[in-house]
């Protein structure tokens, strides 16, 4: 074995050693969370898979990042390997096999440094992360000078450079291998095992998305996440996995509307606090808005969230907390594929149910639901009164009928009952068979998602057992909301409803022929895709094949699809009515203008109130039934 192959070796022993007792150290800190039964072999054998496809399906969607990430960590890795078996084996092939993965990887490494260097983009945090690109070069270095004085042989200079490449090795991996516990590197180690233990495994090259929240027990000693051990082992690895990268940061529309909120820092906030007490954090990204976060951990038992004005340790403002409007635009655009929407709601659970605290007018709203099984506090009864001129067919127990009717707390808003006297009367048209209840309950979305799991399953247990006595072939709905719960909340309850939203069904009864729009000419339409219909629900094909039976001119927004930018109107934001420099509406009216559309189509009643409650000039706001009805000439 030549000397620089054992200088080479000697780099990556002493690279390893640090960076396996850098690893138990970080592992140390998982071990205040919870249990979690998570398959060991099976997660292990998954992660090759899992970090081939589904991390690198969301890589992809930056090409430039995917580009830098494939070449400098690909080429990386591989010389590595290969550096490791020269040192074994030697061989001139191999030797330059090696130096040609380092021309990959210093490929990589000039993406990286125009990405970085010398102005760095807001969304990318600095500090540690700053060093990453001279940490490479001196590893891109060590194993190049290494091999360089293998292939070329016994000489001063390749005596230099064997010295070069072990002084290189040992500041470059030394440092990398260091910060598995603080710092940059931190998110591989921690990614690998969050990846292969996902707390949400069903993630991982399914069809739709895995977004349903999972109950929990009401007799525990305490509900929800008050501390950081409150939380599973396995999701403390996730939130050590953070690249801040500043995906979810750009993606978040709190974020940009100058909410107090951004969820690359509200990781941050939870993982910090795994370090003991008094430790001093390097966070150098963006803040929340218009919040001081401290930079010294609180420790794993302290409160996640004060509600103290001056913070001397690391805590979350009650305002983050609330600020989020779950539409899980930061799930759907994190590479390491962490939960913070799961988060977020465990905290506003013990935050409602053990303190109390709910802001705004949740609290009135939770009150409502508990005493009136309505949001609005409305009496059942009167959620068909605007109905009361079409005479609403009502289902009774040993009927059937081919769909049910949701109507949801739409049915007490008034623009909101245009919609559904629209699908009401084209469903009249089709010929649907088709009935509603008598008296509907609250479906219970909204006060899960305010923390309120024992007023959800209360009115989970009851809905399904009231559904249960019914006979019908599918629900329908013009609530993205409802449809979540009812579709896929509802099934731990024993509830497996065929939920369709009215999109969907309109757009089979148009291709079945039993309806037939003409085509609206003269105006641009744009739709906005509801984030539970969307990102909750997979479904964004029907809207759009509706319009294009409907439409002559159609533009999509810039964020649409599974990226679409959320309305505002999700996860109790009304009610909460947490402020920021901007509304989130306003946002996204923008975005339809930006499109040259002159009228906004919508899917949600939600969507519909906020995006017509803009405080700026507007353009029209028509839902899709609406749409579909005056194309086929009918009347309202």
């Amino acid at each position: 074995m030549t000397e620089p192959t054992t200088a080479m070796l000697c780099v990556l022993a002493f690279a390893a050693s640090v960076a396996l007792a850098r690893f138990a150290m970080l592992a140390l800190r998982w071990r205040v969370g919870m249990r979690a039964e998570v398959p060991i072999l099976a997660g292990i054998a998954s992660l090759p898979g899992r970090y081939l496809h589904d991390v690198h399906a969301v890589v992809a969607r930056k090409p430039e990042s995917a580009r830098m990430h494939a070449s400098l960590a690909g080429g990386i890795l591989l010389a590595l390997v290969l550096a490791t078996v020269l040192g074994i084996h030697g061989g001139r092939i191999l030797g330059w096999l090696v130096l040609g993965m380092c021309a990959i990887a210093a490929y990589g490494l000039l993406l990286q440094a125009r990405r970085r260097l010398p102005n760095r983009p807001a969304h990318l945090s600095g500090g540690k992360w700053s060093f990453l690109t001279f940490a490479f070069a001196l590893v891109l270095g060590s194993i190049a000078l290494a091999t360089a004085a293998v292939l070329f042989g016994p000489s001063t200079a390749s005596d230099i450079a064997t010295i070069a490449s072990l002084g290189c090795g040992l500041m470059g991996l030394g440092w990398l291998a260091w910060t598995i516990t603080d710092g940059p590197m931190r998110h591989a180690v921690a990614g690998a095992a969050h990846l292969a233990f996902h707390p949400r495994p069903d993630r991982f090259g399914a069809s739709k998305p895995s977004s349903a929240l999972r109950t929990i027990d009401l007799d525990a000693p305490v509900l929800g996440a008050p501390t950081v051990g409150s939380f599973s082992w396995n999701r403390l690895a996730g939130f050590d996995s953070c690249v801040q990268c500043g995906r979810c940061e750009t993606a978040c529309p709190a974020f940009a509307a100058g909410m107090p909120l951004n969820p690359k820092r509200l990781v941050q906030d939870i993982a910090g606090n795994l370090a003991s007490r008094g430790a001093r954090l390097s966070y150098s990204g963006s803040p929340h808005p218009h919040i001081d976060s401290a930079s010294v951990a609180a420790g794993p038992s302290a409160p996640l969230v004060s509600h103290i004005d001056s913070r001397e340790f690391l805590a979350m403002a009650p305002e983050t907390l609330w600020a989020c409007t779950t539409c899980r635009a930061c799930v759907q655009e994190c590479p390491m594929m962490i939960e913070h929407v799961d988060a977020v709601i465990d905290i506003r659970r013990y935050q409602t149910l053990e303190e109390g605290a709910a802001p705004g007018k949740a609290a009135e709203v939770l009150d409502n639901l508990d005493k009136t099984d309505t949001a609005s506090g409305r009496a059942l009864s009167e959620r068909l009164d605007w109905a009361a001129d079409l005479s609403l067919p009502l289902i009774s127990p040993g009927q059937e009928v081919d769909a049910l009717l949701w109507l949801g707390e739409a049915a007490y808003d008034r623009r909101n009952q245009r919609t559904l006297r629209a699908l009401v009367l084209l469903l009249r048209q089709a010929k649907v068979d088709f009935a509603v209840l008598e008296e509907e309950r609250d479906c219970g979305d909204l006060a899960r998602r305010l923390g309120d799991e024992a007023g959800f399953i209360r009115l989970a247990r009851s809905n399904v057992e009231m559904l249960s006595e019914l006979r019908f072939k599918r629900i329908v709905t013009t609530d993205p909301h409802v449809l979540h719960s009812l579709r896929n909340e509802y099934a731990e309850f024993g509830a497996a409803l065929v939920v369709e939203h009215h999109t969907q069904i309109l757009n089979r009864l148009v291709e079945e022929g039993r309806l037939t729009p003409a085509r609206l000419e003269g105006r641009r339409v744009t739709y906005h895709d509801p984030c539970y219909l969307g990102r909750y629900n997979g479904e964004t094909a029907a809207p759009r094949a509706l319009l294009s039976t409907i439409s002559t001119d159609f533009v999509e927004m810039e964020r649409s699809g599974m990226r679409s930018r959320c309305c505002g109107g999700g996860g109790g934001a009304p009610v909460t009515d947490i402020s920021g420099d901007r509304r989130i509406p306003d946002i996204r009216m923008e975005d339809a203008k930006s499109a040259g559309a002159d009228i906004v189509i919508t899917a949600c009643p939600y969507c519909a109130q906020m995006l017509e409650g803009v405080s700026q000039a507007r353009l029209e706001v028509i839902d899709i039934a609406e749409l579909l009805l005056a194309s086929t000439g009918a009347s309202r």
